[in-house]
Protein backbone atom coordinates (compact mmCIF):
# COMPACT_ATOMS: atom_id res chain seq x y z
CA UNK A 1 0.00 0.00 0.00
CA UNK A 2 2.78 2.27 1.16
CA UNK A 3 4.48 1.67 -2.31
CA UNK A 4 1.31 2.35 -4.27
CA UNK A 5 0.53 5.88 -2.36
CA UNK A 6 4.43 6.88 -2.96
CA UNK A 7 3.92 5.56 -6.58
CA UNK A 8 0.23 8.10 -7.04
CA UNK A 9 2.10 10.51 -5.32
CA UNK A 10 5.33 10.70 -7.90
CA UNK A 11 2.66 11.01 -10.60
CA UNK A 12 0.42 13.53 -9.72
CA UNK A 13 3.82 15.54 -8.05
CA UNK A 14 2.27 15.51 -4.48
CA UNK A 15 3.74 14.27 -1.53
CA UNK A 16 4.46 10.69 -1.13
CA UNK A 17 3.17 10.56 2.21
CA UNK A 18 -0.72 10.50 1.07
CA UNK A 19 -3.28 8.56 2.97
CA UNK A 20 -5.12 6.49 0.37
CA UNK A 21 -8.88 6.50 1.03
CA UNK A 22 -10.80 2.79 1.54
CA UNK A 23 -14.47 2.33 0.88
CA UNK A 24 -15.10 -1.19 2.09
CA UNK A 25 -12.24 -1.83 5.37
CA UNK A 26 -14.34 -4.55 6.81
CA UNK A 27 -14.68 -6.23 3.57
CA UNK A 28 -18.58 -6.73 3.44
CA UNK A 29 -19.83 -3.64 1.87
CA UNK A 30 -23.43 -3.44 4.17
CA UNK A 31 -21.10 -3.93 7.46
CA UNK A 32 -18.80 -1.25 6.40
CA UNK A 33 -21.43 0.84 4.74
CA UNK A 34 -23.69 0.49 8.04
CA UNK A 35 -20.67 1.62 9.81
CA UNK A 36 -20.47 4.99 7.99
CA UNK A 37 -23.56 5.76 8.13
CA UNK A 38 -23.78 5.26 12.39
CA UNK A 39 -22.46 8.76 13.02
CA UNK A 40 -25.44 10.46 11.36
CA UNK A 41 -27.94 7.48 12.76
CA UNK A 42 -26.67 8.98 16.16
CA UNK A 43 -27.08 12.51 15.47
CA UNK A 44 -30.46 12.34 13.98
CA UNK A 45 -32.00 9.49 16.10
CA UNK A 46 -30.31 11.25 20.04
CA UNK A 47 -32.12 14.74 18.41
CA UNK A 48 -35.61 12.92 17.14
CA UNK A 49 -36.11 10.16 19.73
CA UNK A 50 -33.87 10.74 22.85
CA UNK A 51 -34.37 14.42 22.51
CA UNK A 52 -30.93 15.71 23.09
CA UNK A 53 -30.04 19.31 22.52
CA UNK A 54 -28.30 19.78 19.20
CA UNK A 55 -25.01 20.54 20.28
CA UNK A 56 -24.63 17.78 22.71
CA UNK A 57 -26.00 15.40 19.73
CA UNK A 58 -23.36 16.93 17.07
CA UNK A 59 -20.98 16.55 19.55
CA UNK A 60 -22.20 12.55 20.37
CA UNK A 61 -21.80 12.19 16.66
CA UNK A 62 -18.33 13.91 16.23
CA UNK A 63 -16.79 11.57 18.71
CA UNK A 64 -18.43 8.38 17.14
CA UNK A 65 -17.06 9.51 13.53
CA UNK A 66 -13.53 10.11 14.98
CA UNK A 67 -13.63 6.64 16.56
CA UNK A 68 -14.89 4.82 13.10
CA UNK A 69 -12.10 6.40 11.42
CA UNK A 70 -9.59 5.91 13.45
CA UNK A 71 -10.42 2.21 14.28
CA UNK A 72 -12.11 0.62 11.24
CA UNK A 73 -11.17 2.66 8.31
CA UNK A 74 -7.62 3.15 10.04
CA UNK A 75 -7.16 7.15 8.93
CA UNK A 76 -4.50 8.56 10.39
CA UNK A 77 -4.67 10.39 13.52
CA UNK A 78 -3.25 13.96 12.97
CA UNK A 79 -5.38 13.74 9.71
CA UNK A 80 -8.51 13.12 11.36
CA UNK A 81 -8.35 16.06 13.53
CA UNK A 82 -6.62 18.15 10.97
CA UNK A 83 -10.11 17.25 9.06
CA UNK A 84 -11.89 17.85 12.11
CA UNK A 85 -10.70 21.51 12.86
CA UNK A 86 -10.91 22.85 9.17
CA UNK A 87 -14.69 21.48 9.28
CA UNK A 88 -14.62 24.07 12.80
CA UNK A 89 -13.64 26.37 11.14
CA UNK A 90 -15.81 26.44 7.93
CA UNK A 91 -18.49 25.93 10.05
CA UNK A 92 -17.72 29.79 11.80
CA UNK A 93 -16.88 31.03 8.80
CA UNK A 94 -19.11 30.93 6.35
CA UNK A 95 -21.61 29.35 8.45
CA UNK A 96 -22.46 31.15 11.56
CA UNK A 97 -21.16 34.56 9.78
CA UNK A 98 -24.56 34.59 7.62
CA UNK A 99 -26.47 33.22 10.77
CA UNK A 100 -25.61 35.88 13.62
CA UNK A 101 -25.57 38.80 11.36
CA UNK A 102 -29.40 37.81 10.24
CA UNK A 103 -29.80 37.70 13.99
CA UNK A 104 -28.35 40.79 14.25
CA UNK A 105 -30.24 42.43 12.03
CA UNK A 106 -33.72 41.11 13.00
CA UNK A 107 -32.91 42.24 16.76
CA UNK A 108 -32.17 45.56 15.40
CA UNK A 109 -35.20 45.74 13.65
CA UNK A 110 -37.09 44.48 17.51
CA UNK A 111 -35.44 47.57 19.36
CA UNK A 112 -36.14 50.01 16.79
CA UNK A 113 -39.80 48.87 16.85
CA UNK A 114 -39.90 48.12 13.45
CA UNK A 115 -40.56 44.54 13.17
CA UNK A 116 -44.57 45.26 14.38
CA UNK A 117 -44.55 47.27 11.38
CA UNK A 118 -43.57 44.72 8.81
CA UNK A 119 -45.78 42.40 10.26
CA UNK A 120 -48.41 45.18 10.27
CA UNK A 121 -47.78 46.10 6.36
CA UNK A 122 -47.91 42.47 5.75
CA UNK A 123 -51.11 41.72 6.55
CA UNK A 124 -52.03 44.65 4.68
CA UNK A 125 -51.13 42.33 1.62
CA UNK A 126 -53.41 39.75 3.05
CA UNK A 127 -54.85 38.80 6.39
CA UNK A 128 -54.56 35.14 5.48
CA UNK A 129 -51.58 33.65 6.87
CA UNK A 130 -51.78 30.92 4.11
CA UNK A 131 -50.94 33.68 1.83
CA UNK A 132 -48.67 34.98 3.98
CA UNK A 133 -46.81 31.59 3.82
CA UNK A 134 -46.36 31.87 0.38
CA UNK A 135 -45.04 35.23 0.19
CA UNK A 136 -42.83 34.87 2.61
CA UNK A 137 -41.26 30.86 3.07
CA UNK A 138 -41.90 30.40 -0.33
CA UNK A 139 -41.06 33.38 -2.78
CA UNK A 140 -39.30 35.51 -0.58
CA UNK A 141 -37.14 32.78 0.77
CA UNK A 142 -36.11 31.42 -2.55
CA UNK A 143 -35.36 34.98 -3.02
CA UNK A 144 -32.50 34.86 -0.22
CA UNK A 145 -31.68 31.36 -1.90
CA UNK A 146 -30.69 32.33 -5.01
CA UNK A 147 -29.12 35.22 -3.77
CA UNK A 148 -27.04 34.10 -1.00
CA UNK A 149 -27.52 30.60 0.34
CA UNK A 150 -26.18 28.07 3.04
CA UNK A 151 -28.97 29.50 5.68
CA UNK A 152 -29.76 33.07 5.00
CA UNK A 153 -33.68 31.83 3.84
CA UNK A 154 -34.69 29.84 6.60
CA UNK A 155 -33.03 32.70 9.05
CA UNK A 156 -35.10 35.02 7.73
CA UNK A 157 -37.97 33.77 6.80
CA UNK A 158 -38.11 31.97 9.81
CA UNK A 159 -37.88 35.16 12.01
CA UNK A 160 -40.46 36.43 10.22
CA UNK A 161 -43.20 33.95 10.39
CA UNK A 162 -42.61 33.73 14.09
CA UNK A 163 -43.37 37.49 14.02
CA UNK A 164 -46.46 36.91 11.79
CA UNK A 165 -47.74 34.77 14.72
CA UNK A 166 -46.64 31.43 13.36
CA UNK A 167 -45.70 29.28 16.42
CA UNK A 168 -41.88 28.90 16.91
CA UNK A 169 -40.94 25.01 16.01
CA UNK A 170 -44.28 25.70 12.84
CA UNK A 171 -42.87 28.64 11.43
CA UNK A 172 -39.02 26.98 11.70
CA UNK A 173 -40.31 23.55 10.11
CA UNK A 174 -42.52 25.27 7.60
CA UNK A 175 -39.64 27.40 6.38
CA UNK A 176 -37.41 24.43 6.14
CA UNK A 177 -40.18 22.76 4.22
CA UNK A 178 -40.40 25.91 1.53
CA UNK A 179 -36.71 25.94 0.73
CA UNK A 180 -36.63 22.87 -1.37
CA UNK A 181 -37.07 23.67 -5.10
CA UNK A 182 -34.86 26.86 -5.11
CA UNK A 183 -31.90 24.95 -3.77
CA UNK A 184 -30.12 23.61 -6.75
CA UNK A 185 -30.20 26.76 -7.99
CA UNK A 186 -28.98 28.47 -4.92
CA UNK A 187 -25.94 30.89 -4.23
CA UNK A 188 -26.27 32.05 -7.81
CA UNK A 189 -26.42 28.67 -9.21
CA UNK A 190 -23.11 27.04 -6.97
CA UNK A 191 -24.16 23.96 -6.98
CA UNK A 192 -24.45 23.41 -10.52
CA UNK A 193 -21.32 24.95 -10.67
CA UNK A 194 -19.60 23.07 -8.56
CA UNK A 195 -21.41 19.58 -10.38
CA UNK A 196 -20.10 21.31 -13.55
CA UNK A 197 -16.30 21.17 -12.22
CA UNK A 198 -16.61 17.81 -11.12
CA UNK A 199 -18.56 15.77 -14.20
CA UNK A 200 -17.18 17.90 -16.63
CA UNK A 201 -20.44 18.36 -18.18
CA UNK A 202 -21.86 21.35 -20.03
CA UNK A 203 -23.25 23.53 -17.32
CA UNK A 204 -26.05 24.53 -19.82
CA UNK A 205 -27.22 20.73 -19.93
CA UNK A 206 -27.45 20.35 -16.35
CA UNK A 207 -29.13 23.83 -15.43
CA UNK A 208 -31.77 22.40 -18.53
CA UNK A 209 -32.04 19.05 -16.84
CA UNK A 210 -32.35 19.96 -13.67
CA UNK A 211 -34.52 22.66 -13.85
CA UNK A 212 -36.92 20.24 -16.30
CA UNK A 213 -36.79 17.81 -12.92
CA UNK A 214 -38.06 20.34 -10.71
CA UNK A 215 -40.60 22.36 -12.34
CA UNK A 216 -43.55 19.66 -11.56
CA UNK A 217 -42.31 20.39 -7.75
CA UNK A 218 -42.72 24.17 -7.44
CA UNK A 219 -46.35 23.44 -8.66
CA UNK A 220 -46.68 20.93 -5.90
CA UNK A 221 -44.68 22.57 -2.82
CA UNK A 222 -47.15 25.69 -2.62
CA UNK A 223 -49.89 22.95 -1.86
CA UNK A 224 -47.75 20.77 0.14
CA UNK A 225 -46.47 23.76 2.27
CA UNK A 226 -50.02 25.24 2.85
CA UNK A 227 -51.30 21.34 3.38
CA UNK A 228 -48.40 20.54 6.27
CA UNK A 229 -49.15 23.87 7.70
CA UNK A 230 -53.34 24.43 8.07
CA UNK A 231 -54.76 20.94 6.61
CA UNK A 232 -56.11 19.81 3.26
CA UNK A 233 -59.79 21.11 3.71
CA UNK A 234 -57.92 24.65 4.48
CA UNK A 235 -55.71 24.24 1.95
CA UNK A 236 -58.25 23.79 -0.87
CA UNK A 237 -59.81 27.53 0.40
CA UNK A 238 -56.41 29.55 -1.51
CA UNK A 239 -55.79 27.23 -4.26
CA UNK A 240 -55.52 29.51 -6.41
CA UNK A 241 -52.86 31.19 -4.80
CA UNK A 242 -51.08 28.51 -4.41
CA UNK A 243 -51.18 27.55 -8.06
CA UNK A 244 -50.84 30.57 -9.16
CA UNK A 245 -47.59 30.95 -7.20
CA UNK A 246 -46.07 27.20 -8.53
CA UNK A 247 -46.99 28.02 -11.93
CA UNK A 248 -45.73 31.24 -11.73
CA UNK A 249 -42.27 29.85 -9.80
CA UNK A 250 -41.81 26.78 -12.03
CA UNK A 251 -42.34 28.45 -15.29
CA UNK A 252 -40.35 31.40 -14.82
CA UNK A 253 -37.34 28.86 -13.37
CA UNK A 254 -37.93 26.55 -16.33
CA UNK A 255 -37.49 29.29 -18.36
CA UNK A 256 -34.56 30.74 -17.05
CA UNK A 257 -32.94 27.67 -16.72
CA UNK A 258 -33.04 26.18 -20.36
CA UNK A 259 -32.27 29.45 -21.74
CA UNK A 260 -30.07 31.14 -19.81
CA UNK A 261 -28.23 29.49 -17.24
CA UNK A 262 -28.28 28.49 -13.54
CA UNK A 263 -27.19 31.87 -12.26
CA UNK A 264 -30.14 34.00 -12.11
CA UNK A 265 -32.97 31.08 -11.69
CA UNK A 266 -34.30 31.38 -7.86
CA UNK A 267 -33.58 35.31 -8.10
CA UNK A 268 -35.84 35.87 -11.80
CA UNK A 269 -38.40 33.10 -10.40
CA UNK A 270 -38.56 34.64 -7.01
CA UNK A 271 -39.28 38.44 -8.06
CA UNK A 272 -41.73 37.87 -10.66
CA UNK A 273 -43.66 35.49 -8.35
CA UNK A 274 -43.46 37.93 -5.39
CA UNK A 275 -45.32 40.78 -7.71
CA UNK A 276 -47.35 38.68 -9.43
CA UNK A 277 -48.87 37.03 -6.20
CA UNK A 278 -49.02 40.75 -4.61
CA UNK A 279 -50.91 42.15 -7.89
CA UNK A 280 -53.41 38.78 -7.58
CA UNK A 281 -54.07 39.63 -4.04
CA UNK A 282 -55.70 43.02 -4.58
CA UNK A 283 -58.36 41.40 -6.67
CA UNK A 284 -58.73 38.50 -5.21
CA UNK A 285 -58.88 36.64 -1.10
CA UNK A 286 -60.32 33.45 0.36
CA UNK A 287 -63.80 33.76 1.66
CA UNK A 288 -62.14 32.57 4.98
CA UNK A 289 -59.54 34.56 6.23
CA UNK A 290 -57.72 32.88 8.71
CA UNK A 291 -55.01 33.47 11.53
CA UNK A 292 -51.48 31.55 11.44
CA UNK A 293 -53.71 29.29 14.51
CA UNK A 294 -56.06 28.52 11.56
CA UNK A 295 -58.70 30.52 13.10
CA UNK A 296 -61.48 32.77 11.24
CA UNK A 297 -60.69 36.69 11.33
CA UNK A 298 -62.60 39.30 10.08
CA UNK A 299 -60.21 41.37 7.92
CA UNK A 300 -61.50 45.13 8.64
CA UNK A 301 -60.72 44.96 12.08
CA UNK A 302 -57.17 44.75 11.79
CA UNK A 303 -56.71 45.96 8.07
CA UNK A 304 -55.48 49.60 7.99
CA UNK A 305 -54.34 51.28 4.64
CA UNK A 306 -50.64 52.11 4.82
CA UNK A 307 -48.90 54.99 3.49
CA UNK A 308 -46.07 54.36 0.67
CA UNK A 309 -44.16 56.02 3.74
CA UNK A 310 -44.87 53.84 6.06
CA UNK A 311 -44.41 50.58 3.67
CA UNK A 312 -40.61 51.85 3.25
CA UNK A 313 -40.72 52.76 6.35
CA UNK A 314 -41.35 49.14 7.44
CA UNK A 315 -39.55 47.41 4.23
CA UNK A 316 -36.32 49.49 4.80
CA UNK A 317 -33.90 47.11 6.50
CA UNK A 318 -34.78 44.60 4.88
CA UNK A 319 -35.00 46.13 1.05
CA UNK A 320 -31.56 47.29 2.15
CA UNK A 321 -30.74 43.81 3.14
CA UNK A 322 -31.46 42.80 -0.74
CA UNK A 323 -29.94 45.45 -2.02
CA UNK A 324 -26.62 44.45 -0.35
CA UNK A 325 -26.80 41.01 -1.17
CA UNK A 326 -27.73 41.24 -4.79
CA UNK A 327 -24.36 43.76 -4.59
CA UNK A 328 -22.42 41.44 -2.66
CA UNK A 329 -23.31 38.16 -4.86
CA UNK A 330 -22.54 40.17 -8.18
CA UNK A 331 -19.78 38.92 -10.43
CA UNK A 332 -18.01 42.53 -10.61
CA UNK A 333 -18.03 43.02 -6.52
CA UNK A 334 -16.80 39.13 -5.96
CA UNK A 335 -13.78 40.00 -8.48
CA UNK A 336 -12.66 42.79 -6.73
CA UNK A 337 -13.25 41.14 -3.28
CA UNK A 338 -11.09 38.56 -4.74
CA UNK A 339 -7.96 40.55 -4.49
CA UNK A 340 -8.07 40.44 -0.47
CA UNK A 341 -9.34 36.81 -0.66
CA UNK A 342 -6.66 34.45 2.08
CA UNK A 343 -6.99 31.61 0.79
CA UNK A 344 -4.86 29.18 3.07
CA UNK A 345 -4.23 25.38 2.46
CA UNK A 346 -3.98 23.40 5.57
CA UNK A 347 -1.02 22.03 5.69
CA UNK A 348 -1.06 18.61 6.67
CA UNK A 349 -3.87 18.01 4.79
CA UNK A 350 -4.06 19.76 1.55
CA UNK A 351 -2.82 16.93 -0.73
CA UNK A 352 -2.60 14.07 1.80
CA UNK A 353 -5.63 12.67 1.28
CA UNK A 354 -6.31 10.30 -2.16
CA UNK A 355 -9.64 9.35 -3.35
CA UNK A 356 -9.48 6.68 -5.28
CA UNK A 357 -11.99 4.27 -7.84
CA UNK A 358 -14.53 3.75 -8.36
CA UNK A 359 -15.91 7.06 -6.23
CA UNK A 360 -13.21 8.75 -8.96
CA UNK A 361 -12.11 7.70 -12.18
CA UNK A 362 -8.84 8.29 -11.43
CA UNK A 363 -6.71 8.80 -8.09
CA UNK A 364 -7.33 12.49 -7.24
CA UNK A 365 -6.21 14.02 -4.26
CA UNK A 366 -8.83 16.15 -1.83
CA UNK A 367 -8.31 19.49 -2.05
CA UNK A 368 -7.98 21.19 1.23
CA UNK A 369 -7.96 24.96 0.96
CA UNK A 370 -9.82 27.70 3.53
CA UNK A 371 -10.86 30.48 1.58
CA UNK A 372 -11.31 33.58 4.03
CA UNK A 373 -13.35 35.73 1.72
CA UNK A 374 -14.03 38.12 4.32
CA UNK A 375 -15.32 41.41 2.20
CA UNK A 376 -17.49 39.10 -0.14
CA UNK A 377 -18.85 36.61 1.93
CA UNK A 378 -22.26 36.70 2.03
CA UNK A 379 -22.19 37.25 5.72
CA UNK A 380 -20.57 40.35 5.54
CA UNK A 381 -22.83 41.93 3.19
CA UNK A 382 -25.66 40.68 5.77
CA UNK A 383 -23.48 42.44 8.64
CA UNK A 384 -23.10 45.50 6.52
CA UNK A 385 -26.51 46.24 5.69
CA UNK A 386 -27.39 45.51 9.57
CA UNK A 387 -25.32 47.88 10.87
CA UNK A 388 -25.94 50.64 8.33
CA UNK A 389 -29.73 49.99 8.92
CA UNK A 390 -29.21 50.53 12.66
CA UNK A 391 -27.89 53.65 11.57
CA UNK A 392 -30.54 54.76 9.56
CA UNK A 393 -33.46 53.48 12.18
CA UNK A 394 -31.47 55.89 14.62
CA UNK A 395 -30.34 53.65 16.82
CA UNK A 396 -26.96 54.73 18.71
CA UNK A 397 -23.72 53.39 18.13
CA UNK A 398 -23.74 51.72 21.49
CA UNK A 399 -27.20 50.46 21.16
CA UNK A 400 -26.30 48.70 17.34
CA UNK A 401 -22.85 47.20 19.70
CA UNK A 402 -24.74 46.16 22.62
CA UNK A 403 -27.08 44.21 20.10
CA UNK A 404 -24.52 42.48 18.01
CA UNK A 405 -22.83 41.05 21.57
CA UNK A 406 -26.10 39.98 22.43
CA UNK A 407 -26.76 37.98 19.43
CA UNK A 408 -23.66 36.31 19.78
CA UNK A 409 -24.74 35.45 23.48
CA UNK A 410 -27.64 34.16 22.47
CA UNK A 411 -26.15 32.09 19.01
CA UNK A 412 -23.44 30.51 21.24
CA UNK A 413 -25.17 27.08 21.67
CA UNK A 414 -25.77 27.28 17.99
CA UNK A 415 -22.35 28.13 17.19
CA UNK A 416 -21.31 25.37 19.03
CA UNK A 417 -23.63 22.99 16.96
CA UNK A 418 -22.85 24.12 13.71
CA UNK A 419 -18.76 24.16 14.10
CA UNK A 420 -19.59 20.46 15.42
CA UNK A 421 -21.64 19.63 12.70
CA UNK A 422 -19.49 20.35 10.18
CA UNK A 423 -16.33 18.95 11.37
CA UNK A 424 -18.39 15.65 11.53
CA UNK A 425 -19.21 16.25 7.89
CA UNK A 426 -15.53 17.61 6.27
CA UNK A 427 -14.28 13.92 8.55
CA UNK A 428 -16.84 12.00 6.27
CA UNK A 429 -15.24 13.70 3.66
CA UNK A 430 -11.69 13.09 3.91
CA UNK A 431 -11.54 9.71 5.66
CA UNK A 432 -14.48 8.35 2.80
CA UNK A 433 -17.41 7.63 5.37
CA UNK A 434 -19.82 9.68 2.52
CA UNK A 435 -18.32 7.81 -0.65
CA UNK A 436 -18.81 4.00 1.12
CA UNK A 437 -22.43 5.23 1.54
CA UNK A 438 -22.93 6.08 -1.74
CA UNK A 439 -21.25 3.27 -3.10
CA UNK A 440 -23.41 1.04 -0.86
CA UNK A 441 -26.66 2.99 -2.85
CA UNK A 442 -24.71 2.35 -6.41
CA UNK A 443 -24.99 -1.39 -5.95
CA UNK A 444 -28.93 -1.35 -6.91
CA UNK A 445 -28.44 -1.96 -10.23
CA UNK A 446 -31.61 -1.37 -12.44
CA UNK A 447 -33.47 0.56 -9.56
CA UNK A 448 -30.16 2.52 -9.38
CA UNK A 449 -32.39 5.65 -11.09
CA UNK A 450 -34.49 5.98 -8.25
CA UNK A 451 -31.65 4.90 -4.77
CA UNK A 452 -29.51 7.27 -6.75
CA UNK A 453 -31.66 10.13 -6.30
CA UNK A 454 -31.24 9.39 -2.38
CA UNK A 455 -27.39 9.66 -3.07
CA UNK A 456 -28.18 13.48 -3.39
CA UNK A 457 -30.21 13.26 -0.68
CA UNK A 458 -27.51 11.54 2.05
CA UNK A 459 -24.81 13.94 0.55
CA UNK A 460 -27.28 17.28 1.20
CA UNK A 461 -28.79 15.43 4.63
CA UNK A 462 -25.15 14.69 6.01
CA UNK A 463 -23.08 17.97 4.98
CA UNK A 464 -25.97 20.46 4.82
CA UNK A 465 -25.44 21.58 1.38
CA UNK A 466 -26.35 20.76 -2.19
CA UNK A 467 -22.78 22.23 -3.58
CA UNK A 468 -21.16 19.81 -1.44
CA UNK A 469 -23.53 16.85 -2.05
CA UNK A 470 -22.44 17.44 -6.02
CA UNK A 471 -18.90 17.64 -5.38
CA UNK A 472 -18.83 14.42 -3.22
CA UNK A 473 -20.86 12.11 -5.62
CA UNK A 474 -20.74 13.89 -9.17
CA UNK A 475 -18.45 11.67 -10.31
CA UNK A 476 -19.58 8.46 -8.69
CA UNK A 477 -23.08 9.18 -9.83
CA UNK A 478 -21.80 9.76 -13.89
CA UNK A 479 -19.49 6.55 -13.26
CA UNK A 480 -22.05 4.43 -12.31
CA UNK A 481 -24.64 5.37 -14.52
CA UNK A 482 -22.23 4.70 -17.49
CA UNK A 483 -21.58 1.08 -16.12
CA UNK A 484 -25.59 0.27 -15.89
CA UNK A 485 -26.09 2.19 -19.16
CA UNK A 486 -28.40 4.97 -17.82
CA UNK A 487 -27.78 8.47 -19.06
CA UNK A 488 -24.93 10.14 -17.00
CA UNK A 489 -26.21 13.18 -17.65
CA UNK A 490 -29.73 12.34 -15.38
CA UNK A 491 -27.86 10.90 -12.89
CA UNK A 492 -25.51 14.07 -12.07
CA UNK A 493 -28.84 16.04 -12.37
CA UNK A 494 -30.36 13.53 -10.28
CA UNK A 495 -27.50 14.04 -7.27
CA UNK A 496 -28.49 17.94 -7.07
CA UNK A 497 -32.57 17.26 -7.89
CA UNK A 498 -32.46 14.98 -5.09
CA UNK A 499 -30.01 17.11 -2.63
CA UNK A 500 -32.52 19.64 -2.24
CA UNK A 501 -34.91 17.97 -0.77
CA UNK A 502 -32.41 16.52 2.40
CA UNK A 503 -32.30 20.33 2.98
CA UNK A 504 -34.63 20.74 5.13
CA UNK A 505 -33.53 17.46 7.36
CA UNK A 506 -29.70 18.66 7.58
CA UNK A 507 -29.39 19.10 11.17
CA UNK A 508 -27.19 22.32 10.38
CA UNK A 509 -30.41 23.94 8.81
CA UNK A 510 -32.81 22.29 11.22
CA UNK A 511 -30.40 24.48 14.04
CA UNK A 512 -30.40 27.56 12.07
CA UNK A 513 -34.09 27.09 11.85
CA UNK A 514 -34.60 27.41 15.44
CA UNK A 515 -32.05 29.61 16.47
CA UNK A 516 -33.58 32.23 13.72
CA UNK A 517 -37.07 31.38 15.52
CA UNK A 518 -35.92 31.62 19.08
CA UNK A 519 -37.16 27.65 19.99
CA UNK A 520 -33.53 26.78 20.36
CA UNK A 521 -33.45 22.94 22.09
CA UNK A 522 -36.31 21.65 19.78
CA UNK A 523 -35.04 20.74 16.96
CA UNK A 524 -36.51 17.42 17.47
CA UNK A 525 -39.47 18.99 17.18
CA UNK A 526 -38.74 20.62 14.35
CA UNK A 527 -37.13 17.44 12.84
CA UNK A 528 -40.16 15.29 13.12
CA UNK A 529 -42.03 18.11 11.61
CA UNK A 530 -39.94 17.74 8.30
CA UNK A 531 -38.97 14.44 8.43
CA UNK A 532 -41.99 12.76 6.57
CA UNK A 533 -41.81 15.37 3.80
CA UNK A 534 -38.05 15.09 2.76
CA UNK A 535 -38.44 11.66 2.42
CA UNK A 536 -41.63 11.72 0.76
CA UNK A 537 -40.56 14.63 -1.80
CA UNK A 538 -37.29 12.13 -2.23
CA UNK A 539 -39.06 9.26 -3.38
CA UNK A 540 -41.17 11.47 -5.62
CA UNK A 541 -37.90 12.93 -7.47
CA UNK A 542 -36.86 9.25 -7.20
CA UNK A 543 -39.60 8.60 -9.58
CA UNK A 544 -39.37 11.48 -11.88
CA UNK A 545 -35.73 10.31 -12.44
CA UNK A 546 -36.74 6.62 -12.73
CA UNK A 547 -39.39 7.30 -15.59
CA UNK A 548 -37.06 10.09 -17.49
CA UNK A 549 -34.34 6.72 -17.59
CA UNK A 550 -36.90 4.43 -18.18
CA UNK A 551 -39.99 5.77 -19.91
CA UNK A 552 -41.04 7.75 -22.85
CA UNK A 553 -41.65 9.97 -23.57
CA UNK A 554 -40.11 11.24 -19.85
CA UNK A 555 -36.68 9.89 -21.27
CA UNK A 556 -37.30 13.42 -23.14
CA UNK A 557 -36.12 15.40 -20.31
CA UNK A 558 -32.94 14.56 -21.02
CA UNK A 559 -32.70 15.83 -24.38
CA UNK A 560 -30.20 18.21 -25.14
Amino acid sequence: MTADVAQIGTQLSQPASAWMQSYDPLHHWWLSAGLAALPIVILLGTIALLKIKAHIAALLALGSALLIALALFHMPAGLALLSTGYGIAYGLFPVCWIVIPILFLYQLTVRAERFDLLRNSLVNVTADSRLQLLIIAFAFGAFFEGASGFGTPVAVCGAILVGLGFKPVRAAGLALLANTAPVAFGSLGIPIVALHGVTGFDMLLLSKIIGRLLTPFCFIIPFWLIWASSGFEQMLEVWPAALLAGATFGITQLLISNLHGPWLVDIGAALITIIVLIGFLKFWSPKVIRNADGVPITVRNIRTKATAGQLFYAWGPWLLLTVFIILWGSPAFARIAELVTVKVPVPGLQSHVLRTPPIVSTPVFEPAIFIFNWISAAGTGIFVAAVTAGFLMKLSPRAIAGTFFHTIGQARFTILTISAMMALGFLARYCGLDATLGLAFARTGVLYPFFGTFVGWVGTASTGSDTSSNVLFGSLQKMTAQQIHVSPLLMCSANSSGGVMAKMVSPQSIVIASTATQSYGSESSILKFVFFHSIALAALMGLAVTLAAYAYPFTRIVAH
